[in-house]
Formats: structure tokens, sequence, C-alpha cells
């Protein structure tokens, strides 16, 4: 009867669970994707700023003859001499009388050439207070808005921009990307729209309605622009990594490997790439597939190289499949980090109990624990080694101490309730099982400690 009692407890599969498609599916969620950065727009703001020094006869304010005079001869200089040209259109200020709007916008791109934002602010609002037509000093403000992260403020500046009938594609694509930054995605939506209507093939606004697919689950129009923006942009790997992630989240993985396996093959991928797909491959089961992609990270990103390779490898343990965890062992760099040794130790000594080789198996774990005398997983390891070996006494000792590690508490009482029963020691074993219990319920503790119950209480004995 003890026999059928006893749970199937002892270590193996691996310590450490197994991936599992809900982890790859939790990692690869949209929201958490490579768009989730929110890029900015590639931009020159100086550009913009420098190509509106002109005027719009008959659509803008107008100067003085005194200003014009000035102006066409430091209007060349605003892009080569800010700081001359700010000298000289400063001493044209008169107390007494304020300049014109169209001074104070010429004047507010001196102060954005000379990176003077505070004043570049003040000119510009003094010109559209005074003038609030004047639609290129409302999308100059818009510019400095933008590029100083004050997005509503942008929001604001870009939408009287347009509403006085600017229709260029760069002023409704920074709308966007404010209005984006602003959660404001329906109208950020509508921006961006615009934007491409007067410039399809911008990636910058194609990627900001990507995202905005994206984060509306709107899969197959996010497919479709990130297949776009892989044909004009083949080099830049966060599109691959964007297509995959949108058919992960499609639930078409199988398609996404082979989006992944495209970008590998053409030489694109980097960490996060390769990451996922040799992740992939291991849900997969292929694991030789992804020992070769693990293997390819190591180089460039050790750390993840190390990290993917010993997940793969405690994969295999925990599926008793040790040969090929210990081709995966074998692929390890002769440098690991600490972490990475021990946690190769305590694979290597996993692999040692499953084929019964308690002595190869204890050696290991005797070198995890001389360093780390509280590491719970390899003392539970030790613990199965010594009741392997037949000695219940060392064994007990090993998972009593487990027991005061968090993370290893409940195993180590349920191995612990194992070998007290083993030894006839009822009322202990229900002392070890209720403590499991209290930490985490399930069915099958609940049943086994029913039926140690009976075998206390036909021993005569009152059940704690």
């Amino acid at each position: 009867m003890l026999r059928r009692l006893l749970l199937p407890l002892l270590l193996l599969p691996a310590l450490l669970p197994a991936q599992t498609d809900l982890d790859i599916l939790e990692r690869t969620q949209l929201g958490n994707m490579a768009l989730g950065s929110k890029r900015s727009p590639e931009l020159d703001p100086k550009r913009i700023i420098n190509e509106s020094s002109g005027f719009l006869r008959e659509r803008e304010p107008e100067m003085t003859a005194e200003e014009y005079a000035l102006y066409e001869k430091v209007v060349t200089m605003l892009g080569t001499n800010p700081a001359f040209a700010l000298r000289l259109l400063e001493g044209m200020m008169d107390d007494s009388e304020k300049p014109s709007p169209a001074f104070e916008f010429i004047l507010g791109n001196a102060y954005y050439a000379a990176g003077d934002n505070a004043k570049t602010e003040s000119s510009y609002k003094n010109a559209v207070e005074r003038y609030p037509t004047f639609l290129r000093a409302w999308n100059n403000l818009g510019v400095l808005y933008y590029t100083t992260d004050r997005f509503g403020d942008a929001v604001e500046a870009f939408s009287k921009s347009v509403a006085l009938g600017d229709r260029d594609p760069t002023t409704y694509g920074l709308l966007g990307y404010s209005l984006e930054k602003e959660g404001n995605t329906i109208a950020a939506e509508v921006a961006y729209m615009q934007a491409l209507s007067g410039a399809p093939g911008n990636a910058d606004w194609q990627e900001g309605l990507l995202r905005i697919c994206v984060g509306g689950r709107q899969l197959e129009r996010a497919e479709a622009i990130a297949r776009t923006l892989i044909k004009t942009r083949p080099t830049e790997a966060r599109f691959w990594l964007i297509l995959a992630n949108v058919l992960l989240t499609d639930e078409r993985k199988l398609e996404a490997i082979a989006v992944l396996e495209l970008c590998a093959g053409a030489g694109v991928a980097q960490t996060e790439e390769l990451t996922l797909l040799g992740d992939l491959y291991a849900e997969q089961g292929l694991n030789p597939e992804a020992l070769a992609i693990y293997q390819k990270l190591l180089p460039a990103e050790p750390a993840s190289g190390e990290e993917r390779l010993l997940r793969l490898a405690r994969s295999l343990v925990g599926a008793n499949r040790t040969a090929d965890a210990e081709a995966v062992l074998k692929k390890l760099p002769a440098t690991l980090s600490p972490a990475g040794r021990l946690t190769q130790l305590l694979l290597r000594a996993q692999i040692a109990l499953t084929a019964k080789r308690w002595a190869d198996a204890r050696r290991d774990l005797e070198v995890i624990l001389a360093e780390d005398p509280l590491y719970g997983s390899a003392l539970l390891a030790m613990g199965a080694v010594h009741v392997g070996e037949g000695d219940d006494d060392r064994a007990a000792f090993a998972f009593e101490a487990a027991t005061r590690v968090t993370e290893t508490t409940y195993r180590a009482s349920l191995e612990l309730a194992n070998l007290e029963l083993r030894r006839r020691n009822y009322s202990a074993s229900v002392g070890h099982l209720q403590k499991a219990l209290a930490l985490k319920y399930s069915d099958e503790v609940a049943d086994y400690l029913a039926r140690v119950k009976t075998l206390l209480n036909d021993g005569g004995a009152a059940a704690p």
C-alpha cells in the first residue's frame, strides 16, 4: 500500500519549468513588441524652421520697411551664423514699440537656431497672439513643442496649423505622432492616414499607423503594413520582428518561424529576432534547430545565449531527454557567469540522478552547496541522491534545509512527507503534507493527505 501512496515527486522533471506556449505568447504580446517604444519619426526640425523664413504674400503679416531691410540682410545668416544674426535682430528691438508679428516670427527662428527654446516659444507665441491666423508660426511652435516632448502642446499647435490650411504630410505626420503620444489613437490614425495620402512611401508614417493597428489588434492591416515596410526597409530587423509578433498573435506560429528564418538568412536578425526564433523552435520541439540558433547568440550576446542554452537543457532534462540535454550542455562556452555555472552543475547532477549515478550527482551538488549552502534546488537534488543511496537520515537533513528556502519549501515538504511515509512515521508525514497544502492547494495532495491520515488512524493514533 505504501508504494501506491507515494507521490512521484523526486526531482524529475527538472526543478524549473520548461518553456510553454504561454511563456512565448506572454513575452511576445503585441504590447511588448519593438513597436511599443513609439520610435520617433526621422525629423530635421532645423530644416523646417529655416525653410520657414520666407513669407507667404497676402496670407501672413508683413514687416515694416525697416524690419524688411534688416530681414533681407540676416535671413541667409540664420542657417550659417545664427548668433550674429540674432544680435542684429535684437538690435532692432525698440522698447517703446513692439516689433511686427512677422519680425517676432523671424526672431523666433533665430532663437531656435541659437538653441534658446524659452525665447523661441515666447517669440512664436507673441506672433500668433497678435496674428492668430499666422499659419507657419503655429507650425513652428508645434515643431518646437514636438522636439521638447511637449506633445499635448504640439497637438494644439499642429491642429491649429491644419485648421488654417496646412496640408503638408509632415505636419499631419507630426500631429499623428503627438496624438499617439497623448493616447488619442483614433485621431492619430486619421492624421497618419492624411500624412500617407500625401507621402505614401514615408516609412515613419507607415510605422506610426502600424503601431496604431497593432495597439487596436487590427492584425490584417498590421500584417500588410509590416510586409510593406520589410519590402522598403529590408535591413531593419525590427520590422521582421513586428511581423513575426503579429503572426504569433494571430496564432500562426509556423509562418512566424518562416519570417524569422528569412530574417536570419538575410543576415538581418539581431538578438531579439534570434531569441524569438530559438524560443519558437524550442517550443515546437525542434531542439537541434533551437540549439543552432542559440549558439549564434553567444558571440554577440553571451549572457542571452548562455541563458537560452541552459533553458533548453533544463527543458530537455524535464522531458527526460537526457542525451539531448547533455549535447546542449556541451555547447556551452568554457567560461560561464557564476549563476550559469551553478545551473550547469545542477543540470549535470539531475542527469546523473536519472541514470542513478549517485556519486557523479553528489560531486556536482557538493560544489554548488559549498558556494551557496541555501541553493534550494541543489538541496532537493542532494536529498534525492541520499534517498537513492538508501541514507534516509541524510536525505531528511537535506530536505529539511530545503524547506527553509522559500522557493523550495513546498516541494521539500512533499519529499519529507514521502520519506516519513516510507519510514511509517505517519504523524510526521501528515504534518509535512499539511504544510505543503497551506502553501499551495491541490486535489492530488489533499487526497494523499486523506490516505495517510487513514493509515495513521488505523494505527490507533489521532491525526494532528
